[in-house]
């Protein structure tokens, strides 16, 4: 069991207020994933975890057990924790071979030599490095590194795995494959991995939820789809997706508890059931923002019968994919195609919005106020089939 809980953490770097007031909780097998950007506090909270920061506000306990409590200046020692970190640089031993460099702190705990090298087998063989075990880090490729950093990490059955950007150093594909290679690890080991990177792709794809910072407090906590398809804020909606969402300027109004919006991009009616607990104004207009991913609008180069005329603006093939920049009155919206299309510019085109995948946000306080709506995925893909179909 290894259940995390920090309350009302604060953490300071002289006048520098990096962690404010966080409250968080990790539950035991989870993959949690801290995000966001450059500066933003999440590397900090892993070292606070780990034992090497001392928060100068706030408690931490693990199972129940109290790590930190910073009003009695009581901060348990890393090595009680139960943890083990993979750094970025790896922090391989070079004159160890890959097998001593795994095998390091179970010999320092004095663990029998058979069962050290049971264990450290068990961990090469599941990184998939064992043949490489008498080998030198200087004979490794980087991703082969990371590798041993991660089978030096698990060997020692760790409560809790800490890894702080551990792939930031690799390329695109090594990134790619680690990525699996992470999260079948942690569906077999059952492990709680907390994961610290300012790559998106990297926390929608492996983690099971995600926690999101801006400047020291968080702005976000939910599971990968949730964050994707209702970010809690503009902030969040503006971070999460590649490429961007679209913000489109509306006007909001709620009569009987129904919100009527009207934009350049076509007038929508959604009922309470699709609203937040975020408050908005109940009485008159009032301005607000939509949401909408680019893959959430279709194109058609002919009228259908929910569609709106736009004029193409720019398309850009990209092989897997086409992003096209469309003009729709005075808004500019961009769509995300899957496959080549191909599209002139000032082309008439007949776009469709997925209406209840918008999202809606209070202008005035950057509010999420109108959730996304779980779609049927073979709806939408018909509904794709179509708008291909039309094109060609």
């Amino acid at each position: 069991m290894s259940t995390i809980v920090l309350q009302n953490i604060d953490k300071y770097y002289g006048n520098n207020h990096v962690l404010k007031n966080l409250n968080l909780t990790i539950e035991d097998g989870e993959f949690m994933t801290l995000l966001g950007p450059s500066g933003c506090g999440k590397t900090t909270t892993l070292r606070v975890i780990s034992g090497l920061e001392k928060p100068q506000n706030g408690k931490l306990y693990m199972d129940g057990e109290l790590m930190v409590n910073a009003k009695e200046l009581y901060f348990a020692p890393p090595s009680k924790r139960m943890l083990n970190l993979v750094f970025q640089s790896y922090a391989l031993w070079p004159h160890m071979t890959v097998f001593q460099n795994v095998a390091f702190g179970l010999s320092i705990k004095k663990v029998p030599k058979e069962e050290i090298k049971t264990r450290v087998e068990n961990a090469l063989r599941r990184m998939q490095i064992l043949e490489y075990q008498d080998r030198y880090p200087s004979e490794l490729s980087g991703g082969q590194q990371q590798r041993v950093a991660i089978a030096r990490a698990i060997v020692t059955e760790p409560r809790v795995l800490l890894l702080d950007e551990p792939l930031s150093n690799l390329d695109a594909k090594l990134r790619i494959d680690m990525r699996s290679e992470l999260k079948r690890l942690h569906q077999e080991l059952g492990t709680t991995v907390i994961y610290v990177t300012h790559d998106q792709i990297e926390a929608l794809t492996m983690s099971t939820r995600v926690a999101i910072f801006f400047e020291g407090q968080l702005a976000q906590v939910d599971t990968p789809l949730n964050v994707y398809q209702n970010p809690a804020d503009l902030r969040v909606a503006e971070f999460i997706g590649n490429p961007s969402i679209n913000f489109v300027s509306a006007k909001g109004r709620l009569e009987d508890n129904v919100l009527h919006i009207t934009s350049d991009v076509g007038d929508f009616t959604f009922g309470s059931e699709h609203f937040t607990e975020n408050e908005f104004p109940r009485q008159g207009e009032f301005d607000c923002v939509l949401g909408i991913r680019p893959e959430q609008i279709y194109l058609r180069s002919s009228p259908w019968h929910d569609s709106r005329e736009a004029v193409v603006y720019a398309s850009q093939p990209a092989g897997s994919e086409t992003l096209v920049q469309i003009q729709m009155g005075g808004t500019r919206l961009l769509v995300k195609q899957v496959g080549t299309r191909n599209y002139q510019t000032n082309q008439t085109v007949y776009a469709t919005i997925l209406e209840n995948m918008v999202t809606v946000y209070n202008k005035a306080t950057g509010k999420l106020i109108k959730m996304a709506v779980e779609l049927d995925l073979e709806a939408v893909e018909m509904e794709a089939t179509r708008s291909s179909s039309s094109m060609s």
